[in-house]
């Protein structure tokens, strides 16, 4: 099996420094947290851009800030969401435009905890279209087993192309939970040669990943997805939880893999990776 892809969310849509004061919260924090991430043994960073006030955003120019301070920084494979609970779809889509080497792609509408997660079907398209015309690799994320039939209809219509990388998104309220039952019929019903990747929420941050990873897919972690290293024991950094991460894999005998076996694997643009 190929060496895992080991990816590092260091924000996200919903927790900030006052949930962990070691999260990033500024785009110089971001760029900084991202060379460690990448030190630590992650290949892919995620990220739910900040402004230089702390604040969530879509705003384009803090979009290009980021990714040129990242690729300034690391060689990381910079991945932008274009995710996110407070703004609009239309502006949520205007991520692409920083050319990130790859972002996200969420087939489907849904509940979100307490918030509605919106991804209309005609936007959503034209995006998916876009990011063929710009060379940003999707990167698409299954909250539910409804997705993933929306995603092969993605591809039936030419608008994912091949190789594909999926991530399963387990323990979002509103989604599928955290089951391994659940994740071997979703790594069944995937294209050959589909590059895919587990990410556990909360409590089903550390069980799935290391399921997926003993399964032969790949993992992410850091502070989107768990702000804790154990019950009761805040992590200190995003790098800490991709340490532990690495740690996981080393101790299934696979050696997470290197940037430029990423470019490879998914055939990402050459242009739009990072060159620090």
């Amino acid at each position: 099996m190929p060496n895992p892809i080991i990816t590092a969310a260091l924000t996200g849509p919903v927790a900030t420094k006052a949930d962990n004061p070691g999260m990033p919260g500024t785009v110089a924090e971001i760029a900084a947290d991202a060379r460690a991430a990448y030190d630590a043994g992650a290949a892919v960073i995620h990220i739910h851009l900040r402004d230089d006030d702390g604040n969530m955003t879509v705003d384009l120019d803090v979009a290009r800030r980021t990714v040129e301070a990242v690729r300034a920084t690391c060689p990381g494979i910079v991945q932008l969401s274009t995710g996110g609970l407070a703004f609009t779809y239309e502006d949520r889509m205007k991520m692409v435009e920083a050319k990130p080497a790859m972002a996200t792609l969420n087939p489907c509408t849904m509940t979100f905890g307490a918030e509605e997660f919106r991804n209309p079907p005609k936007p959503m398209m034209q995006l998916a279209a876009r990011m063929i015309e710009l060379g940003v690799k999707p990167e698409v994320e299954i909250y539910d087993s409804g997705h993933l039939e929306m995603m092969l209809y993605l591809v039936h219509k030419g608008l994912l192309l091949a190789p594909l990388q999926v991530s399963f998104v387990m323990g979002v309220r509103g989604g599928m939970k955290g089951d391994p039952a659940l994740l071997a019929y979703l790594v069944r019903e995937l294209p050959e040669g589909t590059s895919w990747q587990v990410i556990g929420v909360a409590g089903a941050n550390l069980p799935m990943t290391t399921i997926g990873l003993a399964m032969g897919g790949n993992a992410r972690t850091g502070m989107e997805d768990t702000l804790t290293l154990e019950k009761g024991v805040p992590a200190a950094s995003n790098a800490q939880l991709v340490e532990r991460l690495v740690r996981i894999a080393r101790s299934l005998q696979r050696e997470p893999a290197t940037v430029a076996e990423v470019v490879e694997r998914l055939k990402l643009s050459p242009e739009l990776v990072g060159s620090a």
